[in-house]
């Protein structure tokens, strides 16, 4: 998938968990965790903003633009 979703990268450094995270957000746990692997289709602008409120971020930092010419044969 050419975006990449740097949501664990950024957890880490901030030392919060996803759970801690859902909390602040008031999304589910599973909504969460399928934006950190990667496997989430769309996202809210809403969704957006209040991540990068509580991670106190731009939205490039979450995502990036990887072509798909620099990604792994799957």
């Amino acid at each position: 998938m050419p975006i990449d979703v740097k949501l664990d990268d950024i957890l880490h450094d901030r030392r919060m968990t996803l759970t801690e995270l859902a909390d602040r957000v008031g999304l589910t746990l599973a909504n969460l965790s399928i934006l950190k692997t990667g496997k989430a289709k769309a996202i809210r602008f809403s969704t957006l903003e209040a991540i990068c409120r509580e991670l106190d971020c731009q939205p490039g930092d979450l995502l990036g633009y990887a072509s798909e010419a620099n990604e792994p044969a799957e």
